[in-house]
């Protein structure tokens, strides 16, 4: 199989030279995934939309969060934890990927309380 990108819906993408997501044979690539297009500072649901566009980028390439090996999170405030790992939880707790919570000094935009990666394995 070729490579498969799936385009980002970013105000950086263009800029950067980035897309949401890579596919090459059976490795998918998740890019930092930001909360864009919500308007609340709740870092639960910040998380949420994170996953969302996630999942649907997962989708695009014939993936799904059970096919998920690695997820990398990024969060601002360590007081969020809990409320970003909740979501994450509600999308893996099954899956159980291998995964990393860091707390980072900012992101580009200073409304967005989280950033998540992942990487999918599909089967053979």
């Amino acid at each position: 199989m070729a490579r498969v990108t799936v385009p980002a819906v970013s105000p950086y993408a263009e800029t950067v030279g980035y897309c949401r997501a890579v596919r090459d044979g059976r490795h998918i690539y998740v890019s930092g995934t930001a909360p864009v297009g919500i308007e609340s500072d709740d870092p639960y649901k910040q998380a949420k939309r994170c996953l969302t566009i996630i999942v649907d980028a997962l989708r695009e390439l014939g993936a799904a969060p059970e096919h998920v090996v690695r997820t990398r999170v990024y969060i601002v405030d360590p007081d969020d934890w809990e409320a970003i790992g909740r979501a994450h939880g509600e999308v893996f707790g099954e899956i159980r990927p291998a995964s990393a919570m860091l707390v980072i000094s900012g992101t580009l935009d200073p409304a967005w309380k989280v950033e998540i990666e992942a990487d999918a394995l599909l089967p053979e």
